[in-house]
């Protein structure tokens, strides 16, 4: 059975930094598209970042409203995916999911990941 648990989220300051992780058990990330997407209230749930591990090398993706400021990242021996979130937006004000695809691709759409953790909320003060 997989399993995804997000961790590491809270409330902070406008330029503070937050460390996000994802912690999965019944899966093996390097199989998988890992990524993190994010719902604020009354809002769609968006693509943040995805990391394939392809050949041995790890890819990554950004949205354009991230890019820059986040950094998605894994340990492939702790089957955990992160993501590094500094100069922090209230606009960042979301929960944030961890999802996997099986397969090695990118993708932006919901719709592709098969399993999702319960998220984690992230609160910027202004």
């Amino acid at each position: 059975q997989v399993h995804l648990v997000e961790s590491g989220g809270g409330l902070v300051q406008a330029g503070g930094s937050l460390r996000l992780s994802c912690a999965t058990s019944g899966l093996t990330i390097t199989r998988y598209t890992m990524g993190w997407f994010r719902q604020a209230p009354e809002k769609e749930r968006e693509f943040v970042a995805t990391t394939t591990w392809n050949f041995g090398g790890g890819a990554t993706n950004y949205a354009g409203a991230v890019k820059g400021r986040f950094t998605i990242s894994r340990d492939n021996a702790k089957n955990t995916v992160y993501l590094q979130m500094n100069s922090l937006k209230p606009e960042d004000t979301a929960v944030y999911y961890c999802a996997a695809a099986a397969g090695m691709f990118y993708s932006a759409d919901p719709n592709d990941y098969n399993y999702w953790g319960q998220g984690t909320q992230v609160t910027v003060s202004s």
